[in-house]
């Protein structure tokens, strides 16, 4: 019997499946929610609560890991859950109504999880993180470049953190659906 290989996914795949699955969630708590076919800058879904009245956008970010590693480990930063790539652009986005939300596919147990941040929160960590990560090694005598690109990580309440740069964990924003600051 031959042996199946996995299928190569590409980023654009991977982007959609966390936006569908995004969407299928907010149906299943009763919201009302589009995806904006990249007509809006910088928002994936619009949402409205129908009990509320409010208003929301979600920025979805996505990465796909298996569970065999739990927790990454950085050796600026610690232990943490999941990353995703972002821009210093996004240090600016902190409009009230705009959240991000974190998708992270487990793929070897076909599990996904959603951490879903506000945009303030985010816009925060990844202006420290990216400034303590170049004073950490510039410290330490290590030549690293200033780049327009950061990252976004979930930790653990578990973990200790920088006081410099604390991490927002999966505690506070996982299934945060009720869009809590």
């Amino acid at each position: 019997m031959k042996k199946r290989r996995k299928r190569k996914i590409t980023n654009t795949q991977i982007s959609l499946a966390g936006e569908f699955a995004v969407l299928s969630q907010l149906a299943l708590r009763g919201y009302d929610a589009n995806m904006t076919l990249g007509n809006t800058k910088g928002v994936d879904i619009l949402v409205s609560d129908p009990r509320t009245k409010k208003m929301y956008q979600l920025e979805v970010k996505t990465n796909v890991r298996n569970e065999r590693k739990k927790l990454a480990n950085s050796r600026v930063h610690g232990k943490y859950l999941s990353g995703w790539m972002m821009n210093k652009k996004q240090w600016k986005e902190k409009s009230p109504s705009l959240y991000y939300c974190f998708t992270n596919i487990i793929r070897d147990r076909n599990y996904i999880k959603f951490y879903i941040v506000p945009s303030q929160v985010v816009a925060k960590y990844i202006k420290k993180e990216h400034v303590y990560y170049l004073r950490y090694n510039r410290k330490r005598g290590r030549n690293v470049k200033d780049t327009d690109i950061c990252q976004f990580r979930i930790g653990l309440k578990s973990e200790r953190y920088s006081k410099e740069c604390p991490m927002p964990t999966a505690e506070q924003y996982e299934n945060n659906w009720e869009f809590k600051n």
